[in-house]
């Protein structure tokens, strides 16, 4: 008999992840579950916590098959240990029996000790030089050793595979094929045009998607939640995500974030003038990636709004505005 990660619809993967196996994996890593389960918000991957019997709620992350390979995820699991040791404040998985990455019903999965938090205004001063050292501090660790089997920031999977995905599929209407086509071309042009403009960048291991939302605030301070899609990049990369506004908001909050970050890292002012391509990248990206996830259950219920004619006429648009945004100087700091 095959195993379940054989017979698993890649297009429906987590079709039977239910309770019952969620409470098994659990116990299987040696917690006694006390059957309280409560899916955490989630979209590649499924997260719950689960209570415990006399001790408090654990985190229990299955993985979305076929997504990572296994090394890739240790990879991701030896860097959150490594920031953890460094004082850095990221929740790592637990290490049980030796082992942080686990597998039960073909799932790969890891715990985590439960950390609440509230997402980041970062409208004062002094909250965004705290979130700039903190960066900073990650960065510096990340920069001792490179990734071996995570990614690496490429325009050719940010960019030129989904725009090309999106092209050879249904998902477009016939009216705006030429013109994302177009658009699309356009912009890969003009960003891989600024990348060699900035010339050799310093590449090191960074979170890779930090966006506030990926962010937890307690009294103590910013803690990451999340470090699945951590890569190799520019340091910018994980900087211009907290802006937000207008340009003048922007340059405002990147100057406090560098005076923090400086602190404890070399941050290269080239890299300001990626900002608007390292955005293009993402909204080309982020399209093709909610199009080919559309078959998870998940992804309907969370974003009603996605594929219609109307989403494709507002998404080019947006592209266009966005071409017109890479003629704008860097931001000065």
């Amino acid at each position: 008999m095959p195993p379940p990660s054989a017979k698993r619809s890649a297009a429906t993967p987590y079709a039977d992840l239910a309770p019952d196996v969620v409470i098994a994996a659990v116990e299987q890593a040696g917690f006694r579950a006390d059957g309280r389960v409560l899916a955490l918000n989630s979209y590649e991957n499924r997260v719950y916590q689960v209570g415990v019997e006399d001790s408090t709620p654990v985190v229990v992350k299955f993985y979305r098959p076929g997504r990572w390979s296994r090394a890739a995820l240790l990879e991701e699991h030896a860097f959150a240990l490594e920031l953890a040791a460094a004082e850095i404040p990221v929740i790592a998985p637990l290490v049980l029996n030796g082992q942080t990455l686990l597998e039960h019903e073909g799932y790969s999965y890891a715990m985590y000790p439960r950390r609440g938090g509230r997402w980041p205004d970062l409208d004062q001063h002094d909250d965004r030089m705290w979130m700039g050292r903190f960066l900073g501090r990650m960065h510096r660790v990340g920069a001792v050793r490179p990734f071996e089997h995570r990614r690496a920031l490429g325009v050719d999977w940010l960019a030129e595979e989904p725009a090309a995905y999106l092209l050879d599929s249904d998902w477009l209407p016939d009216y705006q094929i030429d013109r994302y086509r177009d658009v699309t071309e356009a912009l890969i042009d003009r960003i891989r045009a600024a990348f060699e403009a900035a010339g050799p960048l310093r590449r090191l291991r960074i979170h890779g998607d930090c966006h506030r939302g990926n962010v937890l605030w307690t009294d103590s301070g910013p803690h990451f939640v999340d470090l699945d899609d951590c890569m190799t990049g520019p340091a910018i990369q994980d900087l211009w995500m907290l802006l937000a506004g207008s340009r003048e908001e922007r340059q405002g909050q990147m100057r406090d974030l560098l005076e923090g970050y400086d602190q404890f890292g070399d941050f290269d002012r080239v890299e300001l003038g990626l900002i608007e391509p390292l955005r293009a990248l993402r909204m080309i990206h982020y399209a093709a990636w909610l199009a080919r996830r559309w078959t998870d259950p998940a992804f309907p219920l969370a974003f009603p709004w996605f594929g219609a004619p109307r989403y494709w006429e507002e998404h080019v648009r947006q592209l266009t505005e966005q071409l017109e945004a890479l003629d704008e100087p860097p931001l000065r700091v």
